[in-house]
C-alpha cells in the first residue's frame, strides 16, 4: 500500500523539473540550482532599471559586502523568490499573506542549508544600503529629495556602507559565474545542491 503525504496548496514546477509547494514548503525540495536559476532571471526593482539587474546578482553583492561567517545566509536572503517572485518593497507590505508564505520558504532553505532562522542583523543592514546603492546606480536619477551616490546611507547601517558604486558597475553577469564566486565565500555546506 502506498502512503500518501498530504499537502498544503498546488504545486509549481521549477526550471529543472522539480516539484516544489510554495505553500508547504520542505527542505529536502529546496534545491541551490533552482534558487540559482530563478533569481538569475528575475530583474530588481520589478524591472524598473536602466539594464537588466538580476536578484541574483544582487545576492552576489549581498554575500561579498558582509562577513565570512554570514555570506552564505547574504547570498540566499531573496531565495524565497525563486519560488515566489521578486517584490518591490513598496508593494510586499500589502499583499496579504505574502510574508507568512516568504518567511515559511525561508525557515526551508536555512533548514536545507544549515542557517539560522533569523536573518542576521548584518545581512539585513548591508541589504538596506545595497539597495540605496543599487538604486541610485541602475534606476536613474532620483526624485527622492537630497539622494546622491555618495551621501552616507540613513539605513541604520553601522557596518561602514556608502551609497555608491558596490562593484566597478553592475553588469549583468551569468548564473554560474555569480553564484559560484558567492557561494565560495561562504559556502561551509559542500553537501547540499
Amino acid at each position: 500500500m502506498q502512503m500518501t503525504t498530504e499537502r498544503i496548496g498546488e504545486w509549481s514546477q521549477t526550471a529543472h523539473g522539480r516539484m516544489f509547494f510554495p505553500m508547504d514548503p520542505r527542505p529536502e525540495e529546496v534545491h541551490i540550482d533552482d534558487i540559482a536559476h530563478a533569481l538569475a532571471l528575475q530583474c530588481r526593482f520589478g524591472g524598473s532599471c536602466s539594464r537588466f539587474y538580476s536578484v541574483a546578482e544582487h545576492c552576489v553583492h549581498m554575500a561579498r559586502a558582509v562577513s565570512p561567517e554570514n555570506a552564505m545566509w547574504a547570498l540566499l536572503h531573496d531565495a524565497s523568490e525563486a519560488y515566489i517572485v521578486d517584490v518591490p518593497r513598496p508593494i510586499k507590505k500589502h499583499l496579504a499573506g505574502y510574508s507568512s508564505i516568504e518567511q515559511r520558504i525561508m525557515f526551508a532553505v536555512c533548514d536545507k542549508f544549515g542557517l539560522p532562522r533569523t536573518m542576521p542583523r548584518e545581512v539585513k543592514q548591508a541589504d538596506d544600503a545595497i539597495l540605496l546603492a543599487e538604486a541610485d546606480q541602475i534606476m536613474g536619477p532620483s526624485r527622492r529629495p537630497g539622494t546622491s551616490r555618495d551621501r552616507p546611507c540613513t539605513c541604520g547601517s553601522s557596518a561602514g556602507f556608502r551609497c555608491r558604486p558596490i562593484a566597478s558597475s553592475c553588469r549583468p553577469s551569468t548564473t554560474s559565474q555569480s553564484w559560484r564566486s558567492g557561494r565560495r565565500k561562504g559556502d561551509r555546506n559542500h553537501g547540499h545542491d
